[in-house]
């Protein structure tokens, strides 16, 4: 259901270009803009994941400097069939991580120090599992595609005095007035719908993946309520990254309203817990206590990647 409404908002996104240019009459005009726009978004997609690493500062975490995190991707990217993907932190002490990269051989996860500090190591894996699908789902392709269109239908906009004033243009003055303003909208508009359907497939596949749809769960909840309290600086003056992260990284109310790039976090964590047999969502979503420190926290919660012989069990997994 998601893929076919992410198909139908994409097929929407297009009709909405077609529909500027016919209004416009500009036909040459339309098609230099889409040109011009495949071009931008063209070396977006080929160099957006260099990009938005260095603008995070991100650096990478070898096996050597960061052994649980780098050990805990190989096993959830085994478990989901997909190719090692490059690790990354941030230092960013806002819970946070995204993925990035043009397809499943070319990808990075990103975590800040944020997330690998205050999170359990159930929640970690939750979380990274969930980036891990967008690889999978190959979102930042479909986002790409969405990008080029948005923009072509921008840029079309722009054009409009330029193209739009012949005889052919049947709207006039008014109608190429309202164009410029309504179109980028509906564009924009259409473009956060995407991205909002995108990540409810990613949480429920991440679900599959780590095979802990609670600890997700407890993971959206955290985060969600760290980012009202931490400042993510980079994202503040990048806000056209926000979409990327597993929660928006920008300071703010979360609402579940058209100018919103993220589903509200209740929702998706609703869904998620739809996913656990014998759920009860009259109970708190299972989180560490606020007093442990986050040592403590990771020793409290068996993860699936525990030693062999420590005090804690360790539970199976998909990657066990």
């Amino acid at each position: 259901m998601n893929y076919f409404r992410t198909g139908l908002l994409l097929a929407a996104m297009t009709g909405l270009f077609l529909a500027v240019g016919y209004l416009l009459g500009g036909s040459g005009g339309m098609a230099i803009a889409f040109v011009i726009a495949l071009a931008i978004n063209a070396f977006s997609y080929w160099n957006s994941d260099k990009m938005v690493l260095r603008m995070y500062g991100a650096r990478e975490a070898t096996e050597g400097s960061h052994p649980n995190y780098h050990r805990m991707i190989r096993d959830l990217s085994a478990s989901a069939g997909l190719p090692m993907p490059k690790v990354y932190v941030m230092d960013n002490p806002q819970p946070n991580a995204f993925a990035t990269g043009r397809n499943p051989e070319n990808a990075a996860v990103a975590a800040t120090t944020g997330l690998l500090a205050q999170l359990n190591d159930r929640e970690i894996a939750g979380v990274m599992a969930h980036e891990l699908a967008h690889i999978k789902n190959r979102d930042t392709l479909i986002m790409t595609v969405t990008a080029t269109i948005a923009g072509a239908v921008s840029m079309l906009a722009n054009f409009a005095f330029i193209f739009g004033r012949g005889r052919d243009n049947p709207i006039g003055f008014i109608g190429t007035l309202a164009i410029m303003i309504l179109a980028p909208l509906g564009a924009m508009l259409v473009q956060m719908a995407i991205s909002r359907t995108r990540e409810y497939a990613a949480d429920r596949m991440g679900a599959q993946i780590s095979g802990d749809p609670k600890a997700l769960a407890s993971a959206l909840e955290k985060i969600s309520k760290m980012a009202h309290s931490v400042e993510n600086t980079p994202a503040e003056r990048n806000p056209a990254t926000a979409h990327m992260f597993i929660i928006n990284p920008l300071s703010g109310k979360r609402m579940d309203k058209l100018f919103s790039t993220h589903p509200n976090t209740e929702n998706r964590i609703a869904a998620l817990l739809n996913m656990t047999p014998g759920h009860n969502l009259g109970h708190a979503v299972p989180a560490a206590p606020s007093t442990a420190t986050p040592q403590a926290a990771h020793a409290s919660e068996p993860g699936p990647w525990t030693k062999a012989g420590s005090r804690t069990t360790r539970q199976k997994g998909p990657w066990s």
